[in-house]
């Protein structure tokens, strides 16, 4: 049976229609960019312009940013599994032959288009509240360098690899709670390198950052085929440990 998109959108289809009913995951989508755009935004508006710590509270504000596409996928992904198998809605799907790749998909692509979705409408309203209300010096560090190309590039990236080490960690767990602790901690790595970034310990040129990003983006593909392995429909399917 080859590869079909069909079936990877019947299950992107079906996942943004459960998410709709689920309170968790609402909660989650609305909490997480709700709180990470009033932090940096005060942040932001109350940092003095004329201090010597000036790149670190512009480097702080932007981290908060890449927090993101790290914490809510992480949490949502992190249920895609485990979820519904304690619903008793995974068993149905996985009788039916949709290939583990497709079903996979289905389920990253449900975590990853809303955050991407998300987290780019809060980036631009940060950038928008930057240019309205922070101090002149302020908005030109934040427009100036790669800072803009930093967001745009590691957002979707850090995504990816929250989504996969989420659906990684749901798929071998029997609980929601450990599954999404598992699943944040497991997702953090890439963002301290991203963070050192932001905070300009590591001196960043349009070069690193493209370099990093195809690194990340390899670990990514790489992440994905890894889960795709150990994915086990048998084990899920009658609950047998393997």
């Amino acid at each position: 049976m080859s590869f079909s998109w069909t079936r990877v959108g019947a299950i992107l289809h079906k996942e943004l229609r459960d998410y709709r009913r689920n309170r968790f995951v609402i909660g989650t989508m609305a909490a997480t960019p709700v709180l990470f755009i009033i932090l940096p935004t005060i942040q932001l508006i109350a940092a003095n312009a004329t201090g010597k710590n000036l790149s670190v509270h512009v480097g702080l504000s932007l981290l908060y940013m890449l927090v993101i596409p790290v914490m809510m996928p992480s949490a949502v992904s992190a249920y895609s599994v485990v979820g519904e198998r304690e619903q008793g809605t995974l068993e149905p799907v996985l009788t039916t032959p949709i290939r583990r790749e497709e079903f996979l998909i289905g389920k990253a692509l449900a975590a990853f288009v809303p955050t991407l979705v998300i987290a780019y409408a809060v980036f631009g309203i940060f950038l928008a509240v930057a240019g309205l209300f922070a101090h002149p010096v302020i908005a030109s560090a934040i427009y100036a360098g790669t800072h803009v190309l930093v967001q745009l590039l590691f957002t979707p990236l850090l995504a990816g690899w929250a989504i996969w080490v989420g659906i990684g960690v749901s798929a071998r767990s029997t609980d929601v709670r450990v599954a999404q602790q598992l699943s944040v901690l497991g997702s953090m790595p890439p963002l301290v390198i991203v963070a050192l970034m932001s905070l300009n310990v590591i001196t960043v040129s349009t070069a690193l950052a493209i370099g990093l990003a195809a690194a990340l983006l390899a670990i990514d593909l790489l992440a994905w085929r890894v889960v795709a392995a150990m994915f086990d429909r048998e084990r899920l399917v009658t609950g047998r440990p393997r």
